[in-house]
């Protein structure tokens, strides 16, 4: 499988040894993560070029992308929704909300388009087994995407993920290992496959180089539909932080190619009972301190030990961001609130980005001329029972 003109190879974000890429996941002199480099100045790319394009798929912008769109495994990820939402726009008291929604993904949610770029470049790689630990979402989109690639897939699932999660690992064909607990024991679960299987080839979040590289086509998606101007605010939902990542790298890049001129304020929203970043970002630190008990009803948030943590508190200082908590109540609340003014269905760990930007609002974040994006990470009716159990608790 050939790489696009520009992929340098992998480039380690801890010593900036360069790596050959057919070295994965490791850098092999200090032992740390591996980020896709570019050329910058062979990627010929401009407005018009790009609105010529059929807008169908994160492979559009295969130029920064590692592979090329005809060696893709793909199902035409991307190409999502930016929903103005004006109802919500004027209870933020700014001028434009808009809504990303990611959950018109093929398998529901964002996670479908590092998926599609880490399963290519695991067949690439002749791989026949992937395996990961997820919350959920991450295990169905492997799943799918390995299904397609003819791979073998092992997922290693908290048992409070999502029914809907657990079912498509299976329908899917995948071997869905459910671990007891939480996600920190799927996580020692996965490892301990890991180590007993070398043969498989591992797209845990931030092992693999390519899942936040599916996951910047975010971004260049965003400024494309917004006519070439970046929002000034991008409330993401942060678990591992694999979003947050890929939007500062993809910001970074449409800056170089000329394409763009500023970075989006970049802000992390998490849930009060599992909030890593959010308290680093509190008191100044550039690394997370683990979350000694994590609790929230949103479990794709609740990463309570994100590996990447220095990555991600980057990206929010480098765009003058910031990050946000609330609580379980409020973000449940801000879902329905979403629904019942603008007809879109968040999933709940997504909501967090809304009742953020509620929470934001309210502390005098916005002067009232922001254009302010969501992202909504998953499709709704993944965790209806959430939504309706949170409902019924109030009367409703």
């Amino acid at each position: 499988m050939e790489p696009t003109d520009a992929f340098a190879g992998l480039e380690c974000v801890d010593c900036g040894a360069t790596v050959d890429a057919a070295e994965t996941h490791r850098c092999p002199d200090c032992g740390g993560s591996l980020d896709p480099s570019y050329d910058y100045d062979a990627i010929d790319l401009d407005r018009e070029t790009l609105a010529a394009r059929p807008f169908d798929s994160q492979w559009r912008y295969a130029e920064l992308l590692p592979f090329a769109r005809e060696s893709a495994v793909t199902t035409n990820e991307g190409a999502t929704a930016l929903v103005d939402c004006p109802d919500l726009a004027a209870e933020l008291g700014v001028e434009h909300v808009l809504i990303k929604d990611e959950g018109r993904n093929p398998t529901g949610s964002v996670t479908d388009r590092g998926a599609s770029v880490a399963v290519t470049a695991a067949a690439a790689h002749g791989a026949s087994d992937i395996a990961l630990p997820s919350p959920g979402n991450g295990g169905q989109a492997a799943a799918a995407y390995a299904a397609r690639a003819g791979l073998e897939s092992h997922a290693y699932l908290p048992s409070r993920s999502g029914f809907t999660n657990k079912a498509m690992v299976n329908v899917h064909g995948g071997d869905m290992n459910v671990v007891g607990g939480r996600y920190g024991d799927a996580v020692g679960a996965f490892e301990e496959g890991l180590a007993e299987h070398d043969d498989w080839y591992s797209l845990r979040a931030f092992e693999t180089p390519y899942r936040h590289e599916g996951a910047k086509t975010l971004f260049y998606e965003l400024v494309e539909q917004l006519e070439w101007t970046v929002p000034d605010v991008v409330a993401y939902p942060t678990g591992a932080g694999t979003g947050l990542v890929g939007l500062a790298k993809a910001a970074r890049e449409f800056r170089q190619l000329g394409l763009t001129d500023e970075l989006p304020a970049l802000y992390a929203a998490q849930a009060a009972g599992c909030a890593p970043i959010v308290e680093a970002v509190d008191d100044g630190r550039d690394e997370h301190e683990p979350v000694e008990h994590p609790d929230t009803i949103c479990g794709e948030l609740e990463i309570p030990d994100p590996t990447a943590s220095p990555r991600v508190l980057e990206a929010i200082r480098e765009s003058d961001g910031g990050a946000v908590a609330t609580e379980d109540p409020d973000i449940l609340e801000s879902a329905a609130r979403v629904a019942q003014a603008e007809g879109l269905e968040l999933i709940p760990s997504a909501a967090a980005a809304a009742s953020g930007a509620w929470e934001l609002a309210e502390h005098g974040a916005f002067d009232g001329s922001e254009t302010v994006v969501i992202v909504n990470t998953g499709a709704g009716n993944k965790e209806a029972d959430v939504l309706r159990s949170h409902l019924m608790s109030q009367g409703v």
